[in-house]
């Protein structure tokens, strides 16, 4: 029982960042730009996580080592700033079809990356084939149908970096979340990704209105980003990687696309096709095969 529910939190996680391309999309429209955006969705959310993390006995500012400070360091650089600007970036230059595409396969990358530094990490038998069928059910999903990818050298390099980043991000956390609790690393994330966007600021400093962002409705979406998507969400994701591991909750990341697209039928009315139903069925059953042989 408590697996499945490690597995359903795993897949909550994802279906909520699978919804976010709508708000992020709107906050752009209306001339936010992607650091902007970042910037004020992890501020607010680290605040509230210091204000929590400061009413309890066991709270603490720093690692126990340089070593492992300096892992939080690289935590919130790859699962926060660079991450973010990347990925945000990579659409400027490219289709969001070839972002989506490259930036969702994040879990055959992070199950080699692991495989190299972890033994008992490694994906066997059914969970390779597994991983591999979820694989090619991303690329139908994200296809549907269009079989024809536009290259765009800068931008699919911009996207394959954010690729890297979270396969980086799942394998640092596997260290730390051995050490640490999940609360004080997701604070360590926010604070170091905010952290590590000084220089971006320094070489192109951009600030937004303030009668933009008391919009109501750029207001909701902001705090939704915030609390929801990158508060509330990080802190479930990196406790589901604790309790399932790296390789297997990453895997998740593959069901992005699929929620991508139901929530786009369900609010902009955008068409289900048979390519979207068969892709989904390899996620599907791809992720069967490879969570059937890690009890």
């Amino acid at each position: 029982m408590n697996r499945l529910l490690y597995h359903l939190v795993a897949f909550l996680v994802v279906a909520v960042w699978g919804t976010t391309f709508v708000f992020t999309k709107l906050l752009l429209i209306a001339g936010l730009t992607p650091a902007q955006i970042f910037v004020l969705r992890f501020v607010v959310a680290y605040i509230l996580l210091l204000a929590y993390s400061a009413t309890r006995h066991s709270f603490r500012l720093l690692s126990s080592s340089w070593k492992d400070e300096l892992l939080m360091v690289g935590l919130g650089v790859t699962g926060g700033s660079l991450y973010f600007l990347t990925e945000n970036s990579a659409m400027n230059y490219t289709t969001t079809t070839n972002t989506s595409l490259i930036v969702c396969l994040c879990p055959l990358f992070a199950a080699l990356l692991i495989a190299m530094f972890y033994r008992s990490e490694r994906l066997h038998g059914l969970q390779i084939v597994g991983t591999v069928m979820a694989a090619v059910g991303v690329v139908v999903v994200v296809l549907n149908g269009h079989f024809v990818l536009h290259l765009s050298p800068l931008g699919d390099t911009l996207a394959f970096v954010a690729c890297l980043c979270w396969a980086l991000y799942s394998l640092l956390l596997i260290p730390v979340n051995k050490r640490y609790s999940t609360l004080f690393i997701t604070r360590k994330v926010f604070f170091y990704g905010l952290l590590s966007m000084i220089p971006y600021f320094l070489i192109w400093p951009e600030r937004p209105s303030l009668s933009l962002l008391l919009r109501p409705d750029i207001l909701m979406n902001l705090l939704f980003l915030s609390c929801v998507a990158s508060m509330l969400c990080y802190l479930l994701w990196n406790w589901a990687i604790k309790k399932l591991g790296a390789v297997v909750a990453t895997n998740y990341v593959y069901f992005n696309p699929v929620v991508t697209v139901v929530f786009a039928w369900i609010i902009l009315s955008e068409r289900i096709t048979i390519f979207f139903i068969i892709g989904t069925l390899l996620i599907l059953v791809g992720m069967f095969l490879c969570n059937r042989v890690r009890k």
